[in-house]
């Protein structure tokens, strides 16, 4: 099962590629994955009957009890033959619904795949967190399912309004899965259930709560009311999304889950009237609304609205012949409800259209198509001998042989009311897909031409159909492999054994049957004799969804308008103030303060101190931005001191680095901002300023002195130096840290830096995020003189003035011949030239040397990216160009793969992600040389780092430059 479940998420990634070359036909290959898993699934049959439980598991996250578990009972064996056979015949339908058409099929065809593979395994997990995960990937698979029309408004609505109802019914039931975890203290569904509700007092309160927050993610989940209006606009999708999601698979979860917790939890106070009252609401509603509709899928549409709700109400009753037949409802629904929806499509393709008012004698012309449609309906209504009859026989017996439970009657008369209904838009369905049609003056409408389909786009619907009937004729046999489910249910006190069946005699039941077929029947005509459209309610709850988007806008905009005033003084003293009441908050709550305080542990610390202090002060009376930045960064270097006599020499070396990137960046910045502070626009409020500084440096400076004696447990840390040999094979104690020990905390520092890159990029590129300063700088000449020349315009392109042609000494900086003369510096080209190429090694050398000695990833990256500043900083835009002939967003993008990469390869070696390993061996000439795997991870951190120093040039030196020349030359026409 495990095995299948990878299969699910690997092949889809290679579907792309074969679509290209094989086009709809890929679909085949899809179907396979499934085909497999089917039939896996059925051969376990046998074990499933007799109680030998199918079980695998995996430990996934051992700390939290986390793991990729898969138990296949009766109720997940059904589940999973329905999620992978229909699948698998929606695929192989797709290929000739698809026939012709290439334009977003390779997404779909992977996504649609993926999407099974998640539904195979949400029906199989016993881990109710894993089963949380895969209902949130179902979310985001059906958001791209039924958005596949993507240039169609509607489409892109109708993805976001179904990602947004079952994401916000998910987030609420993953709160009830947490309290659920926390009852029970564990993540297997089988102990909850076998457990059951044990609990009095508070914790039974607690447990109420969870289930209801259960349900509502299975009711927004399966379109059960106030969620039902999901549901019929997702029909923007293509029809094989809505004969899978909407019918057999996607829609199901929510019925899996209320039939999955029903056995156990049932009898607890909330669950009855929620799965009643809302199911019987729901199935009456969708009945009657899709007696309205026009458009065979919308149909087809409100009548699965209506049957998800019966199914809620059957198999959330929680008794043993309830389940049987709710189990055997669910089954019946999958095949006729799909092999409809199947049927639309082979109409929607053949004629364009799906509208009943243009569909005339379609049937004399298509009769194979006809009749499995008239027998997939049958099931639907209830008509012997299928499937559908027989489960609605068992539903009836169920209420009607309640027991001791008088509001067995509720459900009972509930369904005997859907289920007329249902008989109604199915005699609807019929008549409006394949019959005559006449207009209002009573005249035959012309004959709808129809072109026979192929073949092969009958099977799946023509196979979903009939195994209805087969389904009906072998109930025994289904009753035999269904019970399973239904004996983990209680019986009804006073109810008597009952087993599915094609005959059981003459009983209350099939009469009760066949009075709601008749009165359906009624109901058809008298709505097409009426010609009934108008509303019940003069709103919907679509109308409803739309005013609370429009509401929560509103909202946004108001909050918006009252918190971003533009004023970056206000945000930040915002935050400050917040700090402030927060800290001084928690501080002032707790009178168990230590304070390990030590004045200082080197007597440098003492000239260092003041001087950092001291410039702190300056910084703050400074009146040019240029000398507050550099007086700030005098504090910065102070701190590369205080490191270095600390015993932290890695810590110094990266201070020191930073200090430097960070003013050659506050430096291109201040470029395009006045000179004086207050020039634009003065500094208001000096003293309530003042004050707030003040409380946050007592505050901050509190916290420091608290922290130092809040420890109460030795720290881990302690153990560090030991660990970075043991498990990290390294002697630099930081870096190791960096890159193994701690090397998820680094993954997510490296995930901060590339949105910091790009969100500064987004800031100041207007069009696009890349340039093409490497492409423009291949156009200058390379055989300059070594001497400040300005270029001149030639027949062989710019060339430097007074310069031969044909020349072959070539200049120090090729970007320098763009920069104008009075701001070259010549000597500053050629020291730059020399030392360039230098410091790269540099760079390397630390990158390489890390693991043992200071250095590392991040501070070669840094060193590198001040070879980069070295070289804009001489030859201007144009010579960082040459420099690094790449976009930084392959720098970041590159290094980002890499450290995932070396995060994910342990996986494949059964071990934790960032496990490393090493090599070691005796080299000739280079001696005894080990290699470890961590150090993989820290190339990458070193393509991220010079990736932000290089987005930092492109964007803050490199761009400003463009649009300033690109402003003077404006002005100067």
């Amino acid at each position: 099962m495990l095995t299948f479940l990878l299969a699910f998420a690997l092949v889809p990634m290679i579907l792309p590629v074969l679509v290209k070359q094989w086009g709809s036909r890929t679909f085949l290959i899809a179907a396979v994955v499934p085909s497999l898993a089917f039939v896996h699934t059925a051969l376990q049959g046998p074990a499933v009957l007799r109680g030998d439980i199918p079980f695998e598991t995996y430990a996934w996250i051992p700390d939290l009890g986390v793991e990729l578990s898969m138990h296949m009972d009766t109720l997940g064996w059904v589940m999973a033959l329905i999620v992978t056979g229909v699948g698998a015949l929606v695929l192989i339908y797709c290929r000739w619904y698809f026939a012709g058409k290439t334009e977003g099929l390779a997404l779909f065809s992977s996504v649609l795949l993926a999407f099974a593979g998640a539904m195979y395994g949400l029906v199989l997990t016993d881990d109710i967190v894993v089963l949380v995960m895969l209902w949130e990937v179902t979310s985001v698979l059906s958001y791209l399912l039924i958005g596949f029309y993507h240039r169609r408004g509607a489409s892109r609505r109708a993805a976001l309004q179904a990602l947004l109802v079952t994401t916000l019914g998910g987030l609420v039931m993953l709160i009830g899965v947490v309290m659920l975890v926390v009852l029970y203290d564990t993540t297997s569904i089988r102990a909850m259930l076998e457990a059951g509700p044990m609990f009095e007092g508070g914790e039974a309160f607690a447990l109420d709560a969870a289930l209801v927050m259960l349900l509502v993610g299975a009711i927004s989940k399966s379109a059960i009311f106030p969620f039902h209006f999901w549901l019929p606009g997702a029909m923007a999708a293509p029809t094989p999304v809505s004969a899978y999601l909407h019918a057999a698979a996607m829609v199901k979860a929510g019925i899996y889950l209320i039939a999955r917790f029903a056995p156990g939890f049932a009898e607890v106070e909330p669950w009855r009237p929620i799965v009643i009252g809302l199911g019987l609401f729901t199935m009456l509603l969708g009945g009657l609304q899709a007696l309205r509709e026009s458009d065979l899928k919308r149909i087809l549409a409100f009548g699965t609205v209506s049957q998800l709700g019966m199914l809620t109400v059957v198999l959330g009753y929680g008794e043993r012949t309830t389940a049987l037949a709710g189990l055997a409802l669910l089954i019946g629904h999958a095949l006729f409800k799909s092999a409809l929806f199947l049927v639309v499509g082979v109409i929607d393709r053949q004629l364009n259209t799906r509208d009943i008012g243009e569909l005339s004698r379609v049937g004399r012309q298509a009769p194979t198509l006809a009749v499995f449609s008239i027998i997939a309906v049958a099931s639907m209504a209830g008509l012997a001998p299928t499937v559908g009859f027989v489960a609605k026989e068992a539903t009836l017996t169920a209420f009607l042989d309640g027991g001791a439970d008088p509001m067995s009657i509720v459900p009972l008369v509930g369904i005997l009311l859907g289920s007329a209904l249902t008989a109604a838009y199915g005699i609807r369905f019929v008549w409006g897909a394949f019959w005559t049609k006449r207009d209002a003056a009573g005249q035959q409408l012309p004959t709808t031409e129809w072109p026979d389909p192929p073949i092969g786009f009958m099977v799946a619907p023509v196979v979903l159909s009939g195994l209805t009937l087969v389904a009906g004729v072998a109930s025994p046999l289904l009753d035999i492999g269904i019970a399973g489910y239904a004996d983990t249910a209680p019986e009804a006190e006073g109810a008597k054994a009952y087993h599915l069946a094609l005959w059981h005699g003459w009983e209350p039941a099939l009469f009760l049957s066949l009075g709601s077929i008749a009165v359906g029947a009624l109901v058809f005509w008298l709505t097409q004799r009426t010609r009934w459209t108008s509303r019940i309610l003069p709103f919907t709850a679509n109308d409803v969804y739309n005013g609370a988007l429009r509401g929560v806008a509103r909202l946004s905009v108001w909050t918006t308008s009252l918190t971003q005033r533009g004023s970056l003084p206000f945000y930040v003293g915002t935050i400050f103030v917040v700090f402030i009441a927060a800290e001084a908050t928690a501080l002032l709550a707790s009178t168990e303060w230590k304070i390990a305080f030590e004045a200082w542990h080197h007597p440098a610390q003492l000239i260092v101190a003041p001087i950092m202090i001291l410039a702190g002060f300056v910084a703050v009376r400074a009146r040019k931005r240029y000398t507050g930045v550099v007086l700030v960064s005098v504090t910065g270097l102070g701190m590369v001191l205080l490191f270095a006599t600390s015993g932290a020499p890695d810590l110094a070396l990266t201070q020191i680095l930073v200090e430097t990137v960070t003013l050659i960046a506050f430096a291109l910045v201040l470029r395009r901002i006045p000179a004086r502070l207050g020039d634009h626009n003065a500094s208001v409020l000096p003293v309530l300023r003042a004050i707030l500084g003040i409380g946050v440096g007592v505050t901050m400076a509190a916290i420091a002195l608290i922290a130092t004696g809040a420890r109460v447990a030795q720290p881990i840390s302690d153990r560090f130096a030991d660990l970075a040999y043991e498990i990290g094979h390294g002697k630099n104690v930081v870096n190791v840290t960096l890159v193994d020990l701690r090397g998820w905390d680094t993954m997510g520092e490296l995930s901060v830096l590339i949105l910091a890159a790009t969100g500064v990029a987004s800031l100041v590129f207007v069009t696009h995020r890349s340039d093409t300063l490497a492409q423009r700088v291949r156009s200058l000449p390379t055989g300059a003189a070594r001497f400040r020349r300005p270029l001149v315009e030639t027949a062989e392109g710019p060339r430097p003035r007074g310069a031969a042609s044909g020349s072959t000494r070539q200049a120090w900086l090729i970007g320098g011949q763009k920069v104008r003369p009075e701001n070259r510096s010549l000597m500053l080209e050629v020291i730059v030239r020399v030392l360039f190429h230098t410091i790269i090694v540099v760079s390397l050398y630390l990158l390489f040397a890390g693991h043992n000695l200071p250095g590392g990833g991040f501070a070669g990256g840094l060193v590198a990216g001040m070879a980069l500043v070295m070289r804009y900083v001489a030859g201007g835009r144009y010579e960082l160009g040459a420099a690094a002939p790449t976009d930084a967003g392959r720098l970041l993008g590159a290094g980002m793969l890499i450290a995932v990469g070396t995060a994910l390869v342990p996986l494949l070696f059964f071990a934790d992600p960032l496990t490393s390993t090493f090599w070691e061996a005796n080299l000739p000439l280079l001696g005894h040389v080990e290699f470890v795997t961590s150090t993989l991870f820290d190339v990458g951190v070193y393509l991220v780092v010079i990736g932000l120093v290089l987005d930092v040039l492109r964007s803050l030196g490199a761009e400003v430059d463009r649009q300033t020349q690109d402003q003077q030359e404006r002005v100067n026409a």
